[in-house]
C-alpha cells in the first residue's frame, strides 16, 4: 500500500530525509517511533503527496509520486484519514458537521452521511456532544472528534501523527484503543510518536528515524 524507494527530500533550512527504503503493507500497524524534528511529520507527508522527494519514488494506493497528477492525489487523500496533535477541528461548525466534512466532500448523500456520523459517534462516546461546539469539549473530546472525521469514510490508510501528544493518559488510552479498532477491520496504520512507552504497551512492527534517517526497521 505504502512504499518508500531511496527516498531523499532536502529542505532549505538543512534538514532532511536521506535514503528511505520500507514498504508497509495492507492491514499492517507500524509506529514511526524518533524525537521531534527527525522527519516524522515529512515522511506522513510525502505519503500525503503534500511533499515530493528530491530523489527517490514514493508509491500509494498505487499511484507513483514522480508526476503524478493533481486529480490522482484527490483519490489518493479520499482513502487516506489524518489524525493530527492538533485537533484543527472547525470552530464555527458544530461536532456534527465536523465529522461529516469528508463524506460532504466526496458527494454522500444526506441520510448516508447522517448514518455513518452517528454511528462513528455512538462509537466513540459522542453522541451527547454532536450539537456542541469544539471550544465547548475537552482535549480527549476533541481528539476523538478528529478520529471520528478520520475514520468516518472507512478510509483504507490511517496516517496519525502524534496524536496523543498533548492528551492525558486516559484519553491517550482512548484514542489508542480506537485507532486499533480501526486496524482490526483492516484498514492499515502508520502512527507516528515520540513516546516509547506506547511501543512497549501496543507492540508492533516499529521503524525508528533520527535526523531524517531509518536506523532500525525492528517487526514484532
Amino acid at each position: 500500500m505504502i512504499s518508500f524507494d531511496n527516498v531523499h527530500l532536502r529542505f532549505d533550512t538543512g534538514i532532511s530525509l536521506r535514503d528511505l527504503n520500507f514498504d508497509i503493507e495492507k492491514n499492517e500497524f507500524v509506529y514511526l517511533y524518533g524525537p521531534s524534528g527527525s522527519g516524522k511529520t515529512s515522511i506522513l507527508k510525502l505519503i500525503y503527496m503534500d511533499l515530493f522527494p528530491n530523489d527517490g519514488q514514493v508509491k500509494v494506493l498505487g499511484h507513483v509520486s514522480t508526476g503524478i497528477k493533481r486529480r490522482d492525489i484527490a483519490r489518493i487523500r479520499q482513502r487516506i484519514g489524518m489524525v493530527f496533535q492538533k485537533f484543527r477541528l472547525l470552530s464555527d461548525r458544530d461536532i456534527y458537521s465536523n465529522i461529516a466534512l469528508p463524506l460532504e466532500i466526496q458527494g454522500h448523500k444526506s441520510n448516508e452521511i447522517r448514518r455513518k456520523v452517528v454511528h462513528v459517534a455512538d462509537e466513540l462516546g459522542l453522541h451527547s456532544r454532536l450539537h456542541h461546539f469544539p471550544h465547548e469539549l475537552s482535549g480527549g473530546e476533541q481528539q476523538r472528534v478528529a478520529l471520528a472525521r478520520s475514520t468516518v469514510n472507512s478510509p483504507d490508510i490511517i496516517l496519525a501523527d502524534e496524536p496523543t501528544a498533548h492528551l492525558d493518559e486516559k484519553a491517550s488510552a482512548e484514542v489508542m484503543e480506537w485507532i486499533w479498532k480501526i486496524h482490526a477491520g483492516g484498514t492499515s496504520v502508520l502512527f507516528a510518536t515520540h513516546k516509547e512507552h506506547i511501543l512497549k504497551q501496543e507492540p508492533a512492527r516499529t521503524i525508528s528515524i533520527d535526523s531524517g534517517e531509518i536506523i532500525q526497521d525492528r517487526s514484532v
